[in-house]
């Protein structure tokens, strides 16, 4: 089968590979299209810090059956494939947390992933994608984080929220949150990204990040900070600054993740007896929750998808696009449709 692989950072290198063998319980599925994630883009950077190359890059996924083994699933049948592969037995999975799971592989990361054209997953990771086009089907992965995180906040409707980061992750935490019944607010560095935010999904309550944030964070809630605040950024400095917008009473989610140590003040954390949350990965229920969102019309897939390439084209496309970022929010690579 044709696979492209990524052999060391910054070369991309399009080859033939043998199809996957079927372990037990498993599923050969054929691959459809895979969104290109920021974590594909720093692994082609060279900046993933537990990545071993040669690496078949791609976790978000849309597939359809071609094995189904004793799945229950029928051959053809259009698929979402949940990239986290959980060992099931750990502490983590004892508690319906696969998500978590302390010996978690993700395709694509810890093991080869779907720039390519079969793959094989565990039966329980499938979700059928009836009702959505395959294209947006590779869309449910990079959903569902935000989805979770929202989730996870536990904020009720009516809440205030707070999203800092208007990159995909971002953009997918603020529409969740607005379906949740949640008042948005985005924040960025880039006022050219908040306007996209405004113009492409109507979030129109937009500040900008930087040393007056905070002033603008008491003015736009009467001083009172927000329900709930969603930080995706991927920034220490920023996931830092987010403790001093959260109001009394309410809960910092941290959906990225950094290498960095995160420091805050204890006094000010305990005063507003706020909840400090992290978010990682996503569960089944969320992959269907947003399934289901996008079926009922909740999610504008067309305004999410800006760039499309090709398995053929991807080692030239993704090396461009991982420096020329200029209206990409969510690149879809077709492998077959």
């Amino acid at each position: 089968m044709k696979a492209v692989v990524c052999v060391e950072p910054g070369r991309l290198e399009a080859v033939e590979r043998e199809r996957p063998a079927v372990p037990h319980g498993w599923v050969r599925v054929a691959v459809s299209h895979v969104g290109i994630c920021g974590t594909d883009y720093h692994i082609f950077e060279g900046k993933h810090p537990f990545l071993e190359y040669p690496r078949i890059m791609g976790h978000e996924v849309s597939a359809t059956v071609i094995e189904p083994g004793a799945s229950g699933l029928s051959a053809g049948t259009p698929v979402v494939v949940n990239p986290y592969i959980s060992c099931g037995t750990c502490v983590a999975c004892r508690k319906g947390k696969p998500n978590c799971c302390t010996a978690i592989r993700v395709l694509g990361v810890h093991t080869d992933g779907a720039f390519c054209e079969e793959i094989t997953v565990p039966a329980e990771n499938l979700y059928p994608a009836e009702g959505l086009s395959l294209e947006a089907a590779a869309t449910v992965e990079f959903l569902a984080i935000g989805a979770h995180a929202v989730r996870r906040s536990l904020a009720p409707a009516g809440s205030r929220a707070l999203v800092i980061g208007a990159g995909p992750i971002g953009l997918g935490t603020a529409l969740f949150s607005r379906i949740a019944g949640h008042d948005v607010t985005l924040m960025d560095t880039s006022q050219e990204r908040l306007a996209m935010a405004a113009e492409r999904f109507g979030f129109t309550s937009g500040l900008v990040a930087g040393a007056a944030a905070a002033d603008e964070v008491s003015r736009v809630t009467d001083g009172d900070g927000f329900d709930v605040v969603f930080d995706a950024t991927g920034y220490g400095k920023s996931m830092e600054a987010a403790f001093g917008y959260v109001a009394h009473g309410g809960a910092l989610v941290l959906v990225s993740v950094v290498k960095d140590e995160i420091r805050f003040s204890d006094p000010e954390f305990h005063k507003r007896e706020m909840m400090l949350i992290g978010s990682r990965n996503a569960t089944r229920v969320d992959f269907e929750h947003v399934i289901a969102s996008i079926r009922a019309g909740h999610v504008p897939i067309e305004a999410l998808v800006t760039h499309r390439t090709t398995l053929d084209a991807v080692p030239a496309d993704l090396a461009r696009w991982a420096t020329d970022k200029a209206g990409l929010i969510k690149a879809v690579v077709c492998v077959a449709e």
